[in-house]
């Protein structure tokens, strides 16, 4: 029984100490943020002595662009979720029920490409975009994220899961294949589109090399671009910036502890089979 409580004790200190190590940055620049010390960032000492202030939040929604941030951030990440749900679940249908020549090929092609790193990718992107006139625009920073290879494989594995027996009762009923998509597997699968909607948005809202290299005015910054432009050559207001970030990471927060139960349900469905 003592071993127990021993190991009870041990275990919980771990976790404590796995918990302290995740969450101390995060805790530092919530206090970084209430700052009016600029120079707390190198003087981690003076976090006790240093005065608390709420000026850099007002700072970052009064003097900046931050609601034309907020704003871009919204309609890009809005987009590009809604587009990966709808297209990812329709493709790992496709790929899950239906047969047709070929399929294990152009599925096979798909996974192929996560092997090339997505660095890579970016001057193709670049130029396609540019030559299309779409640099500096919504559907420059829109079209290249409309769909994920990633996101199509979970809804493959999570269709993968459900009973061979519903396309056959589907068709019986009278059903085509879009509405057996619709109307029958879409209801049955609000865990992995859960998962999916949640893996995308949290990957464009934080995104920022492409909007960096896709934008040239201030106007169409999303919201990690826009705090990265806080930093200047001889000076960086470092409690605006942690300010900006706590003010970013609301939204993803609020959406994880919403949507938990889903995506906890959506992840560990995909790894089954029938």
């Amino acid at each position: 029984m003592r071993a127990i409580k021993i190991q009870k004790i041990l275990l919980l200190t771990i976790l404590c100490f796995g918990a302290m190590v995740y969450l101390g940055p995060f805790i530092f620049s919530v206090i970084v943020s209430f700052s009016d010390n600029k120079n707390l960032i190198n003087q981690p000492g003076q976090i006790v002595n240093s005065g608390w202030t709420l000026r850099n939040y007002i700072y970052i929604w009064k003097d900046l662009p931050f609601a034309i941030w907020l704003f871009n951030s919204v309609v890009i990440t809005a987009c590009q979720t809604v587009t990966n749900v709808f297209f990812s679940a329709l493709a790992g249908f496709t790929f899950a029920k239906l047969e047709f020549r070929g399929k294990n090929l152009i599925f096979g092609a798909m996974l192929a490409s996560l092997m090339i790193p997505g660095i890579i990718l970016i001057i193709p992107k670049f130029l396609i975009i540019n030559e299309f006139r779409m640099i500096n625009s919504y559907p420059g920073l829109i079209l290249p994220g409309m769909i994920t290879v990633v996101n199509i494989f979970l809804m493959k594995q999570f269709f993968e899961t459900m009973p061979k027996d519903l396309v056959q009762a589907a068709l019986i009923d009278g059903c085509n294949y879009f509405q057996m998509f619709w109307k029958v597997f879409i209801p049955n699968s609000k865990p992995a589109l859960a998962a999916v909607a949640i893996y995308t948005f949290q990957g464009t809202w934080n995104e920022f090399l492409w909007p960096l290299i896709a934008t040239n005015t201030s106007e169409m910054f999303t919201l990690p671009v826009g705090m990265a432009s806080l930093r200047y050559e001889l000076l960086t207001d470092w409690p605006a910036i942690m300010a900006g970030t706590i003010l970013v990471s609301i939204p993803t927060l609020i959406i994880f502890i919403i949507f938990q139960r889903y995506f906890v349900q959506g992840v560990a469905s995909t790894g089954g089979k029938e």
